[in-house]
């Protein structure tokens, strides 16, 4: 094993101090918590120290000189001690952890929002699961690290401040002694804190993987039971479940034994004060008194030692997950708004892509894309799978920026406009119909929090939904279920239908919003996607041509490039790409 190094040596890799620094800078918003923390700490530290100091009197006083008014007085005094001790003791570790679960109830929101920030882009290359165990794992990692550790450390190094002040008043000759047992006890914290934090790191690193694995298990039940492949996600489970075992079993045999040695150590050096003290108090160089004052206090020593020990495996884990949580905040935005962005009015004129191109990461998506759609028009995109016909809105929306050209509504590149005047004129409506676990009522109303009874009820009726929404258990009040479960894929999509239509949005982006549905509840998605799209400037993402043929026009996308444009009739008249999408579909 690898030579350890102390905890706040300058040995200590800069991430490692850096990790630490960002541990502690954490509780600098509480400064007044911990002032007062630490006064009753000092309080706390100065009467236990009192009560090692009180056993000489006792002993002396009282047993071998027979002190009759100090037995009167010290049963009283040793009362009072403890009494203040435990008040200071209950001062001290109410303010600490107050300040620990302000901390990280203050940190899990700060790192929630940073996400809620992130664009698109951060999602595509970070698993859910990952952020599930930064936000909630890491996080509760950091709240020992904070409470039990940076509180801790300071705490019982008062504690030790205290009683080393009293065995060295009652026999410095003695504490000497006894120091230099105390370096010894310590050296199993600096040998393990390294491989502690390592392993921590991987340990932590490998419950991201295994929530990832988790995540996706249970949202694809349906999938995984669909395709009979419960046994082979068991055994992906238990893989990765093992591989946590092993990191914790050998984190746990490592910091189970930094506590047995410090004891065996501290037996060794309490042998010796025993030998050396009970000859001073034969030789009359001592009372014993004095002797049992200075053991008391060095037995008293133990505790907060000891503490200070497993503060070592604590802190480790923390600041392993402080680096894994602010790898996360460190993320940086590759779609920012501008410092004198502008508020974007509502559309009136066009929308135009002028020759847009678009890549993620070095793959080319789209290319040297241009075309201009007047306000109110309806405009379908086609193609087959990956020509990039989703990458396109999504450009609109400005969920990524265009690596060439321009987006512009009326004339503005939205890149100058703000994200909330843009956003607020766009309504979506995907093939993944997703409704969040609340009711009926509070899932129609998601984009308009304020929206009015007659509001909601007036968007359901539109989106051809109010029907079957009285007909639920509790109507409008009806928890849907995760994702919606407990309604069909009709339904599910006319809710969404229904939101869209309450936010009043003057864009509305379709994107293969009836493609997963039966031909029944097709139907009755179309009809509500007619009134939803009525006065509003409309893209329409669709493989089903079926869908796409009333469209103002038709743009067909080819390899990240525009191909054709025109009419339904117009393109089947060409024998282009538009024509062979058509007779796969309807002549297969």
């Amino acid at each position: 094993m690898k030579k350890g190094r102390p905890l706040f040596s300058k040995a200590r890799s800069p991430v490692e101090m850096e990790s630490l620094g960002r541990l502690l800078g954490l509780v600098r918003p509480y400064w007044k918590k911990l002032t007062l923390a630490v006064l009753c700490m000092m309080g706390m530290s100065a009467f236990t120290a009192l009560t090692a100091y009180l056993i000489k009197p006792v002993l002396d006083e009282i047993f071998m000189n027979k002190d009759m008014e100090m037995l009167k007085v010290m049963p009283f005094l040793v009362l009072g001690v403890f009494l203040f001790k435990g008040l200071f003791e209950w001062g001290n570790d109410n303010l600490l952890q107050s300040v620990g679960l302000s901390v990280v109830a203050s940190l899990r929101q700060h790192l929630y929002d940073h996400v809620q920030e992130m664009p698109l882009s951060f999602f595509d290359r970070t698993s859910t699961g990952t952020l599930m165990s930064r936000i909630t794992h890491d996080v509760g990692e950091i709240q020992a690290g904070v409470t039990k550790a940076v509180t801790g450390l300071v705490r019982d190094s008062f504690m030790v401040a205290g009683l080393v002040g009293v065995v060295f008043y009652q026999n410095w000759k003695l504490a000497s002694v006894a120091v230099f047992v105390l370096p010894v006890a310590f050296y199993p914290l600096f040998v393990f804190g390294s491989r502690l934090r390592k392993l921590a790191t991987r340990r932590q690193e490998t419950m991201g993987d295994l929530s990832v694995v988790l995540h996706e298990a249970i949202g694809g039940v349906r999938i995984v039971k669909a395709f009979q492949m419960e046994d082979y996600e068991k055994e992906r489970f238990r893989k990765k479940n093992d591989q946590v075992l092993r990191y914790n079993l050998k984190f746990v045999w490592i910091d189970a034994l930094a506590s047995p040695l410090m004891e065996f150590i501290g037996a060794i050096g309490i042998a010796a004060i025993i030998g050396y003290g009970g000859y001073q108090v034969i030789e009359g160089t001592s009372t014993p008194g004095t002797f049992f004052s200075f053991l008391g206090g060095i037995l008293m020593l133990y505790k907060p030692v000891k503490n200070l020990s497993k503060v070592n495996s604590i802190l480790q884990k923390g600041m392993a997950a402080m680096s894994r949580v602010q790898s996360v905040l460190e993320e940086k935005r590759d779609l920012t708004e501008r410092p004198d962005a502008v508020e974007l009015p509502p559309v009136r004129r066009s929308i135009e892509l002028r020759h847009v191109s678009f890549a993620y990461d070095e793959e080319t998506v789209l290319r040297d894309v241009h075309f201009k759609v007047r306000a109110g028009e309806a405009i379908a995109l086609v193609g087959s799978s990956g020509s990039g016909k989703t990458t396109l809105v999504n450009l609109i929306a400005r969920f990524y920026d265009v690596t060439e050209g321009a987006v512009l509504i009326d004339g503005t590149d939205i890149r100058q406009a703000t994200f909330r005047s843009l956003r607020a004129q766009i309504a979506v409506v995907t093939q993944q119909s997703f409704l969040f676990n609340d009711t009926v009522r509070n899932n129609i109303a998601y984009g308009k929090p304020d929206a009015t009874r007659e509001e909601i009820e007036g968007a359901a009726r539109a989106a051809y939904a109010l029907d079957f929404i009285l007909k639920l258990p509790r109507g409008m009040d009806t928890v849907v279920g995760e994702q919606g479960a407990r309604l069909s894929g009709g339904q599910r999509q006319r809710l969404c239908i229904a939101r869209a239509l309450l936010k009043n949005a003057p864009i509305l982006i379709l994107d293969e919003a009836t493609s997963s549905l039966d031909s029944e509840s097709e139907q009755e998605v179309q009809r509500a996607l007619e009134n939803l799209m009525q006065g509003r400037t409309t893209f329409i993402i669709a493989h089903r041509l079926s869908t796409v043929q009333s469209a103002d026009r038709i743009l067909v996308i080819s390899k990240g490039r525009i191909v054709e444009e025109g009419s339904h009739a117009g393109l089947l008249n060409r024998d282009g790409e538009y024509r062979k999408l058509y007779e796969i579909q309807f002549h297969p």
